[in-house]
Parts: C-alpha cells; sequence; structure tokens
C-alpha cells in the first residue's frame, strides 16, 4: 500500500444514496419536550435529536395519528 495517493485525478460521482440521507430542518418545540429527550439522550447515550427523530419515525412505521379530542375551543 502506499503512503499518499493522488486523488486529484479521480472522475467524481454522485452519491446513490443521497436520496436517503436527513434534510435539516427548523421546528419549535416546547421546552419540557426538548427536556425530556435531553433527559432520556443522557440515560442512553444517544443525542437527543436521534432521538426525537427515532420517535417520530416509529410513529410513521407504525401508522400513528394523533388524538386531538382533547383540544377544543371555547372549553370551559
Amino acid at each position: 500500500m502506499r503512503k499518499e495517493y493522488d486523488l486529484s485525478k479521480m472522475k467524481s460521482r454522485r452519491n446513490p444514496y443521497a436520496a436517503k440521507l436527513k434534510r435539516q430542518v427548523t421546528i419549535r418545540m416546547g421546552d419540557d419536550v426538548i427536556e425530556y429527550f435531553k433527559a432520556m439522550a443522557e440515560e442512553t447515550g444517544i443525542p437527543y435529536q436521534t432521538l426525537i427523530n427515532l420517535y417520530l419515525r416509529d410513529c410513521v412505521a407504525k401508522e400513528r395519528e394523533l388524538d386531538l379530542s382533547w383540544h377544543s375551543r371555547g372549553a370551559a
């Protein structure tokens, strides 16, 4: 094996997995939600953003639907 290789003459090509990579988004979350996942991150050693992504991916896989029956406007 060589100590150094000259990669400047290599042809670049597109990453075939690029479409499956994550996309950065900005989302507003409550402090309680962030603290919940940060605490879980400390326990597990997994970054909190990864935990949030895993949780949401699980929701997608199980086709969970949000229950908004608790939310009603004008309720006394």
